[in-house]
């Protein structure tokens, strides 16, 4: 085993003591502002993401576009459709408007044709967890 002479240790020792109080002398104290708004933010995101149920209910998807034109369409579909969930769902790259929770497929079937008049690319959608 080699060990280090006294020199070396007291080197690194003075080394070691500058690095510390080098430190010390230029450090920076941090503060940080959050903007009110993000916090408003944080509570809409909590609030839509409680409100998309993912589970082995169907959906009907009748918008896919971007995000004026889906919140339009959403703002539309609730003021004619009150009886119906909905809600907007971001996949990359796009937004999509989903509307319901169907038990079953037959269900949802039923609802998609009638939706299919006013909104006739609405597809049927089962989401996956």
């Amino acid at each position: 085993m080699k060990f280090l002479s006294e020199k070396t240790l007291l080197k690194a020792f003075f080394i070691f003591l500058l690095f510390i109080n080098f430190n010390i002398l230029f450090a920076q104290e941090v503060t940080l502002t959050q903007d009110a708004k993000l916090e408003q933010l944080l509570n809409e995101k909590r609030k839509v993401n409680s409100s998309i149920t993912v589970n082995n209910q169907y959906k009907i998807q009748v918008f896919n576009g971007s995000s004026e034109e889906s919140k339009k369409t959403l703002i539309q579909f609730k003021r004619e459709n009150k009886s119906y969930d909905a809600t907007i769902v971001f996949s990359t790259p796009l937004y999509k408007v989903w509307v319901g929770n169907f038990k079953t497929r037959i269900e949802a079937e039923r609802n998609l044709n009638s939706l299919k008049k006013k909104y006739p690319n609405a597809i049927l959608i089962k989401p996956n967890k």
